[in-house]
């Protein structure tokens, strides 16, 4: 496997045993021949799972789901060892939605996670690849979310149940959680679970669980107690380890950017425009968002191609051609795709997302710094991303530092410095007699200046676009948007500067404040359903969500009517009114009460400086957004542009969008929710 996920000089090496046997070493040597391509197709998966991961544009599996996945279909019990951001979720839910049969709504696999926030990830996960398989239900069980809205969704009929230990055992003890019928066991982060003191609760709940069953245990590393549970509660498991021995070219530049989905390509076109590159290489997960950026790149006028498996061979070779000869300067590629590629003029490496293992990211940042040649290598992390970026700079055993973003003015003068260049090749040229006579004809009237002719010229030259842009307009894209390990975090007061829209980039949107934050369990979903609901509005037109610790930020459009903003200040998520105002980076602070000589500090802490958890983007499955189609707005006139404002009913205003984790379709006078047959599929 030497060039599947690194280069030549680069190995891997996967160990796998079965039950008391003896360790079957399986290492592919540097230098040789590469392997077959493995892909998911060959693994033995369901179709409405392969389906899944067809739509979600994954090409091939990581190592960690290509020696797992099958393991777990033969129904053998397993030890995965692999780092963290490997794949591992993957590597048990594709295995386990082949095999459960939704027709049942009866519990039939249990996922343990040390954490709340590897709950509600794993549980996305599994409805994204589970999106072809009707009826079928998952329930994130954890700790510091309401009893009742959980109950609620386990009576609905969940197949599977993703929790922490700890609300399981509640659960359990309470008569609320059945796990009589109970297949499949899966124990994720195991060693992470020892470190926080999980192991005997998982012990009870595994003691607990019928014995015909499939268990497989993950975990990064394999201490002592870890090894024991796996010896009493798994039989004759079998045993997948991922090994690393990879290191990157010391000769490339590493830094990284924490960037939300929706500023990846602006963060990247600044670079770019500030950088001295010659060819670029951007690395991408899915061959969809290939497609997205290389469509978004040239819009902005830059000379890219998209690099996938779907694209025919020959065409590839095209791409690669072009490449090499100049007449392409930027390729977006999966991993797949990029397999084998050697171009020199490549300075720039770009993983636009963060690579599911170290080795992967080794591998891209591979095809740049080469025989001796320096290379820059850029990692954009989203802020849930950041313990892969730690995880990788652990594995490789060397620092990615925390990129500065170029400012306004940096952009303008190499702006500045390109158009001076671009002046003096063309008269050193030549041929410019013929326009020496247009312009000494130009200037023989008197009343035209040469400094004046010299400006139209340009300005033609720049055929209606801006040579600089204002550098006194609010910046979305903060200079330094990278993060330090430290004591103290730095507070920070969250931007009142709206992002643009996706689809509609020329909308002006204004961001409000919203009075639920993530203390009271508010999810993105949730606030979309509520204005989509409340105001009649598209969610195509609800722009960024960020949520903070006590409060939440919402842009949406221009023009909201003050009748449509008092009913949605009026509305409720998770027991709360939402509270809508414009939000104005000025966090309100609670009145002062007498509290004699003791005055909790608490109390009169006010928004700022909070980091936001969650982010409402389109097209991420990964716990960020929802795909919420709410009712339908009233007609426009052929003349309107952007969304309606319609006068919302005045009994929505009972409504209360978060009490069942589910935001109603209908407008009915419910405090719980709508309908069974209109709730979501994952229980919330």
């Amino acid at each position: 496997m030497a060039d599947l996920y690194g280069t030549d000089e680069q190995a891997e090496t996967v160990l796998q045993t079965t039950g008391a046997e003896e360790s079957a070493l399986l290492a592919d040597e540097a230098g040789m021949e590469e392997p077959p391509l493995v892909t998911f197709e060959s693994l033995g998966l369901s179709a409405p799972v392969l389906q899944a991961v067809k739509d979600l544009g994954f090409e091939s599996p990581t190592p960690i789901q290509e020696h797992a996945i099958p393991v777990m279909i033969a129904g053998r019990d397993l030890i995965g060892q692999a780092q963290t951001g490997t794949g591992k979720t993957a590597a048990f839910a594709l295995p386990v939605l082949s095999a459960i049969n939704a027709e049942e709504r009866v519990i039939q696999a249990l996922v343990l996670e040390p954490t709340r926030e590897l709950a509600l990830q794993s549980a996305e996960s599994f409805q994204g690849f589970a999106r072809h398989i009707e009826d079928f239900r998952v329930a994130p069980i954890y700790g510091g979310a309401s009893y009742e809205t959980q109950i609620r969704s386990l009576k609905h009929g969940a197949q599977v149940v993703v929790g922490t230990p700890g609300r399981v055992i509640d659960l359990i003890e309470r008569g609320k959680l059945d796990l009589s019928h109970l297949t499949h066991v899966v124990l994720d982060e195991a060693d992470e679970m020892l470190r926080m003191g999980f192991i005997e609760d998982v012990e009870w709940i595994l003691s607990r669980l019928p014995e015909k069953r499939q268990t497989a245990l993950f975990s990064a590393t394999m201490p002592e107690p870890i090894r024991r549970v796996a010896v009493e509660y798994l039989q004759d498991p079998e045993e997948v380890r991922i090994e690393s021995r990879i290191t990157p070219a010391t000769t490339v530049h590493q830094r990284y950017w924490v960037v939300a989905n929706a500023h990846k390509v602006d963060a990247m076109t600044r670079i770019l425009e500030v950088e001295n590159y010659d060819a670029v290489l951007v690395f991408v997960r899915t061959k969809t968002d290939a497609e997205d950026v290389a469509t978004k790149l040239q819009a902005r006028g830059l000379a890219c191609a998209a690099l996938h498996g779907d694209i025919p061979q020959r065409q590839r070779e095209k791409i690669v051609e072009r490449l090499k000869n100049g007449s392409l300067d930027i390729i977006i590629a999966t991993d797949v795709a990029a397999r084998g590629l050697d171009v020199d003029r490549i300075t720039h490496v770009f993983n636009y997302d963060v690579p599911y293992d170290a080795e992967s990211y080794v591998h891209r940042i591979g095809r740049t710094g080469r025989a001796g040649r320096s290379g820059e290598a850029v990692l954009f992390v989203t802020p849930r991303e950041r313990r892969a970026l730690r995880q990788i700079e652990r594995v490789t055993r060397q620092r990615i530092e925390p990129l500065r973003m170029p400012t306004a003015a940096d952009v303008n003068k190499r702006r500045l410095e390109n158009f001076r260049s671009q002046i003096m090749e063309t008269i050193e040229a030549g041929g410019l007699e013929e326009y020496q006579e247009v312009v000494s004809e130009l200037l023989s009237d008197d009343s035209l200046e040469p400094e004046t002719l010299a400006a139209a010229l340009a300005k033609m030259a720049q055929r209606g676009s801006a040579l600089l842009i204002d550098e006194n307009a609010p910046d979305y894209l903060p200079q330094h948007g990278g993060f330090e390990e430290r004591r103290f975090r730095e507070r920070r007061v969250p931007s009142a500067q709206p992002a643009p829209l996706r689809e509609f980039p020329d909308m002006k949107m204004v961001r409000y404040r919203v009075a639920v934050g993530r203390r009271d369990g508010v999810k993105p979903g949730q606030i979309v359903g509520a204005i989509a609901n409340e105001a009649g509005m598209e969610s195509k037109y609800i722009g960024e969500i960020c949520i903070f610790d006590t409060f939440s930020t919402v842009d949406l459009p221009d023009g909201m009517p003050e009748e449509t903003q008092e009913i949605l200040a009026q509305a409720r998520i998770c027991g709360r009114s939402m509270d809508l105002r414009v939000y104005t980076a000025e966090p309100p602070r609670r009145p002062r009460r007498d509290f004699g000589s003791y005055k909790p500090a608490d109390y009169l802490a006010d928004d700022e400086g909070e980091e936001p958890e969650y982010r409402h983007e389109p097209g991420d499955i990964n716990g960020n957004s929802i795909n919420y189609q709410p009712g339908q707005m009233q007609p426009r006139g052929p003349q309107s542009h952007g969304p309606r404002f319609p006068r919302p009913a005045s009994h929505r205003r009972s409504l209360d969008f978060g009490s069942s984790r589910r935001p109603p379709r209908v407008a009915t006078r419910r405090s719980f929710g709508a309908p069974a047959s209109i709730r979501r599929r994952d229980g919330y």
